[in-house]
């Protein structure tokens, strides 16, 4: 994730969006957002987290997309990393109603100020689980309504649910090659 425009000027969202861009961008207000995408740790922890969700999806009764587009607002539309949906969710080719959880992992050039203001939109367009991911420090945090909260208990997991990602084991897949 980045949030430097790629563009100078204003693009329409007509354009945005029928436009196919590589790698596929962020829009906001009319400007194109470049994310940090193509690193090996980064994307091979988004294939880590997106099999695992996969391999639990009956009894977690959940599903998880890869960098699929959201719409927070008319003119503002993001791309997480992972985000997942109930498995009764309704199913749009731009989500435009908030999955139960949205995970941002981190590549080296993202600061953290500018991954924290995207996650803060998430929570404000919804979206009730926001978990940050860092693969070089091998960390992961929780964003709530009261802020950043780093997971000491190296559990995250959904209350009531029977989602549980254990950081060190999804960090020492990351590890095996």
């Amino acid at each position: 994730m980045a949030t430097l425009p790629i563009a100078e000027g204003l693009t329409p969202l007509e354009e945005y969006l029928s436009r196919c861009h590589e790698p596929d961008c962020e829009y906001e207000d009319g400007f194109l957002v470049e994310r940090n995408v193509g690193e090996f740790e980064h994307s091979f922890l988004q294939a880590i987290l997106a099999t695992l969700f996969t391999n639990h999806m009956e009894s977690w009764g959940v599903y998880a997309l890869t960098e699929q587009r959201i719409r927070l607002t008319p003119q503002h539309y993001s791309i997480p990393d992972v985000c997942v949906l109930r498995r009764d969710a309704l199913r749009e080719s731009i989500l435009t109603h908030p999955p139960l959880i949205v995970i941002e992992i981190l590549s080296p050039e993202d600061a953290m100020s500018g991954v924290l203001k995207k996650c803060a939109e998430y929570r404000k367009f919804g979206v009730e689980h926001v978990w940050i991911i860092d693969p070089v420090e091998r960390e992961a945090y929780r964003v709530t309504a009261f802020g950043l909260e780093k997971m000491l208990d190296v559990v995250l997991n959904i209350p009531d649910s029977l989602i549980r990602i254990v950081t060190p084991e999804i960090f020492q897949r990351l590890d095996q090659l």
